[in-house]
């Protein structure tokens, strides 16, 4: 066993870097190319790779620091094969002599007209997928602004404009698949002369072998991490590759979220943590939320949030014999219930005096006593009734 250093690699054009996210701890076994740590700059996120197995034994970095291309990220324990693989640091070479700025420095010469915006040189990164439109034709768009944002299977990175002007047409979409080279917008108007827009983000390598692996090509259909069905709305999620793409496999929206990472960014625990409360019914996601039915329509259109019917184990008072409803019963007793519960009683109530009514109903049984003949007063409300009707 022998114990080497990971390094940073390299990392392109940024000097230094932020430590936002540690992925593993000491005592974890990784392999090769597995994500130790994602750190942040101005426009992208990245994850740093292992050069080698092994088992971590120290993590030389914490929360927020500032890392560059060669800081030591953490020492690993290696077996001896994997030690003897392990390439020696190069020497430092000098720095070769400065170009003239004229010759280093592509310049865009003004122009009046429609200017193509195309990919720029974003390094071995290939077939990245459209995440998210910063920009809508009609605006003002100044040299080096983003104007959308692309996701590889480790990193996320902005593309910025090279050249100023009012965005006449977009010519990608959300979840198109671009390289470099291919067109993005078409500018307007008089354009100032500019430099030519230097890549938002070089892919993370460890090696020179390791860096056409570093991403793989993304698949044809893939949609943003957060919402996989849904256009992102406004901002995206703050969220690492590694942690959209768990989301994505899971179907979480990460838009739902409340990240407790470092400013706020969502990590694999929160990820899990919703998930686990979804399952449990102590959340609903705005998809579950706009699926639910209103609370009126629960209760097949009654709404009366009725208590469930008390369960009376009736065998404790005697003998029991259950007979089963007729088909007419089971249908009738449920909209009969339904309706003594949902139709208002309602009466009217009138006082009368049928003092003299009632002395001329005695008077006739009286007189038609011998007959048999009885009137009771059932046979006065009706005759009142069909008056009145």
């Amino acid at each position: 066993m022998a114990l080497i250093d990971i390094q940073v690699p390299d990392i392109g054009d940024f000097d230094e870097v932020t430590v936002i996210e540690l992925l593993v701890k000491p005592g974890d076994t990784v392999k090769a190319e597995q994500s130790l740590i994602t750190v942040e700059s101005d426009k992208a996120s990245m994850e740093i790779p292992s050069s080698h197995a092994g088992v971590v034994k120290d993590i030389r970095v914490k929360l927020d620091d500032k890392v560059k291309q060669g800081s030591v990220v953490l020492t690993l324990e290696v077996a001896g094969a994997e030690a003897a693989s392990a390439p020696a640091p190069a020497p430092q070479q000098a720095p070769a002599p400065a170009a003239p700025a004229a010759a280093a420095v592509p310049v865009v010469a003004a122009a009046s007209g429609p200017v193509e915006v195309r990919v720029p040189d974003i390094g071995d990164v290939k077939d990245v997928s459209v995440i998210e439109i910063l920009v809508k034709p009609g605006d003002s768009i100044k040299a080096e602004q983003s104007l959308i944002t692309v996701e590889s299977d480790k990193a996320s990175m902005e593309i910025p404009s090279s050249a100023a002007g009012v965005l006449k047409e977009l010519k990608v979409k959300l979840g198109d698949i671009v390289n470099i080279g291919d067109l993005l917008a078409i500018l307007e108007g008089s354009v100032a002369p500019v430099a030519a827009a230097p890549p938002a983000m070089v892919a993370a390598a460890a090696a020179p072998a390791a860096a056409s692996a570093a991403f793989a090509p993304a698949p044809a259909a893939l949609l943003p991490a957060h919402e996989p069905m849904v256009a992102p709305r406004g901002d995206l999620p703050h969220a690492s590759p590694s942690v959209r793409k768990f989301a994505r496999e899971l179907g979480v929206p990460l838009a739902e979220i409340k990240g407790s990472g470092y400013k706020g960014r969502i990590t694999p625990d929160d990820v899990q943590a919703f998930t686990k409360a979804v399952m449990t019914g102590a959340i609903r996601t705005e998809a579950q939320v706009a699926k639910a039915p209103a609370p009126a329509a629960a209760g097949g259109g009654v709404g009366l949030d009725l208590l469930p019917w008390p369960k009376v184990d009736f065998t404790k008072f005697g003998p029991v014999e259950r007979q089963p409803l007729s088909r007419i019963k089971k249908i009738s007793g449920a909209n009969l219930h339904r309706n003594w519960v949902m139709i208002p009683h309602v009466f009217n109530h009138d006082d009368a005096d049928i003092t003299e009514l009632e002395a001329f109903r005695v008077q006739m049984n009286k007189e038609n006593e011998k007959a048999g003949v009885k009137l009771t007063m059932l046979a006065f409300l009706i005759k009142a009734s069909v008056a009145a009707l």
